[in-house]
């Protein structure tokens, strides 16, 4: 049987911290991976996994993406996982599958990089002239993706108006893997996240979020999940393993967001921290 794992290739936000990159997770089943989100430093990121024995991300192996939306945090390293691959030696354009705008933000970048793929192509290095290329599918809810070892789902969350944001439910022979995306909670979907085996969400400290100006409360409780919304969440939908991510701090230590969580959650509850494997 093929292994399936999770493995948290950034845990971050928009707000720097060298410790967490940006939002990316990737599920592996046997030597393929699937990642979710394109956040800042991911393809180091995978390589560094790949370093300490997670073979199916070998880097030039990146070949298959689902983006929950379009934030630049969860799309900036989009160019990086298109070329930086490819000039390792992967000879397959990149499957991207995202939103309503997901093509255009593909297109753009290639074509961004244009001068660089020509450069590439057309002079001494010796590199394929396929692999530095992307193909965008546009989805909406339902099923989006299967192949021989996973089923991809796609729900709808919330997460503003300007976009259709999406999470992704990841089922296997082994294991059911839901990764929320960035969402406010939204019960519409709870019923697809039930009895999963691991649940991957976002969160924001309910502490550090009463510090915050007003304005900010205003976008964060209408865009984000609180430890505390999440703990109520996970007692509801059961996962046998909820891990944190995306994690808004704002000055409070990663147990401090747990115990949040767990004032709700009598289930197993673990922060996500870069490089996890669960």
């Amino acid at each position: 049987m093929n292994r399936t794992q999770a493995i948290l290739l950034g845990t971050g936000t928009p707000n720097p911290d060298p410790l967490r990159m940006g939002p990316c997770t990737a599920i592996t089943v046997g030597d393929r991976a699937y990642l979710v989100d394109c956040g800042a430093g991911l393809v180091r990121r995978a390589h560094e996994a790949f370093t300490q024995g997670i073979a199916a991300l070998d880097v030039k192996n990146l070949d298959r993406l689902f983006l929950t939306h379009l934030h630049s945090d969860h799309t900036v390293g989009l160019p990086d996982l298109i070329f930086s691959p490819w000039v390792m030696g992967r000879a397959l354009p990149l499957q991207v599958h995202g939103p309503k705008g997901t093509g255009h933000l593909v297109d753009q970048v290639v074509s961004a990089y244009g001068a660089d793929v020509e450069a590439r192509t057309c002079g001494l290095e010796p590199i394929n002239a396929t692999g530095g290329s992307a193909q965008a599918f546009e989805i909406d809810a339902g099923i989006v993706f299967e192949d021989d070892r996973v089923l991809v789902e796609a729900f709808g969350v919330e997460h503003g108006t300007t976009w259709e944001p999406l999470g992704y439910k990841f089922t296997t022979a082994e294991r059911t893997i839901v990764v929320s995306g960035d969402t406010a909670p939204c019960p519409e979907v709870y019923d697809l996240w039930q009895d999963c085996d691991l649940l991957i969400h976002e969160v924001y400290s309910a502490a550090g979020f009463a510090r915050r100006a007003p304005h900010w409360q205003a976008y964060h409780s209408h865009m984000h999940t609180s430890g505390l919304e999440l703990g109520e969440i996970a007692q509801r939908v059961r996962p046998k393993l909820l891990v944190l991510t995306h994690l808004l701090l704002w000055g409070e230590t990663p147990e401090a967001l747990v115990a949040e969580v767990k004032q709700s959650f009598d289930g197993a509850v673990q922060c996500g921290v870069d490089l996890g494997v669960y």
